[in-house]
């Protein structure tokens, strides 16, 4: 009887044994499984999922706004104005970048493009070269630079970053300058770095460049210009509390 129990019991425990190593092997199996699922898993385009404000209106931006029911007042009482259509506004916005490497390395303006495209929301397009010229290598009709040009609720919302986040991120900043209207209402600048803009990875950048941009008002003289932009915010070099847009928010419903 003794050896019977003692069979049972050694019978037992190795059916337990084996019972434990299948189950060890089973997780060891799922465990692998999910790192393989983990590593082969496809990308989601975050871009096609539905949100919170789906189907409702598009709201105005917010630096429209408060040039429509602030600026305006503001600029006609400055200058006596009579009529409305004197009073200056924001046309459009262009953005150009040169890119000299593209001549060596054509790559080179590809991730320019893509850079853009990210800074501004719309498509770049490439400028090609006038002429030739021997000693820079260049030819006619190759691609060396790109420009944007935003008009509407887009250059409003681009005017609106910028002053708002790009602006404070520059290097020693210590204001833009006040010389660089062109005499016909035209304001333009140069900036150093793109990485200035919040849109930009710093992980993903190889190289740095800069861009020039240029503000295209209806103004025929500078100063109504100069106004223009300083009530939109732009923090010129000089300004000893620069103006800051406060636009009042619509009430819940």
């Amino acid at each position: 009887m003794a050896t019977k129990e003692k069979g049972a019991a050694k019978g037992g425990a190795k059916a337990g044994a084996k019972a434990g190593a299948a189950k060890g092997g089973a997780g060891q199996k799922g465990g692998k499984a999910a790192k393989q699922a983990g590593q082969g898993r496809a990308a989601v385009d975050f871009t096609k999922r539905e949100h919170a404000g789906a189907g409702l209106p598009t709201a105005a931006p917010r630096l429209k706004t408060y040039y429509e029911h602030t600026v305006r007042a503001n600029l006609m009482k400055q200058f006596g104005f009579t009529n409305t259509m004197q009073i200056p506004t924001l046309t459009k916005i262009v953005i150009n970048c040169g890119v000299g490497e593209a001549v060596k390395q054509p790559k080179m303006l590809d991730v320019v493009v893509e850079e853009l495209a990210l800074i501004t929301g719309q498509k770049p397009v490439r400028r090609k070269a006038k002429k030739s010229v021997a000693n820079f290598g260049l030819r006619e009709g190759q691609e060396i630079g790109a420009s944007v040009t935003m008009r509407g609720a887009r250059m409003w919302e681009f005017l609106d970053r910028f002053v708002t986040v790009a602006c404070p991120r520059i290097r020693d900043f210590r204001g833009l300058g006040t010389k660089s209207f062109d005499g016909r209402g035209n304001y333009t600048l140069g900036i150093k770095e793109q990485l200035i803009f919040p849109e930009i990875n710093y992980d993903m950048v190889e190289q740095v460049h800069g861009m020039d941009i240029t503000f295209v008002t209806t103004a025929e003289k500078d100063a109504h210009a100069f106004a223009l932009l300083h009530q939109l915010g732009m923090p010129f070099r000089g300004d000893d509390k620069p103006v800051t847009p406060k636009v009042a928010q619509p009430s819940a419903a």
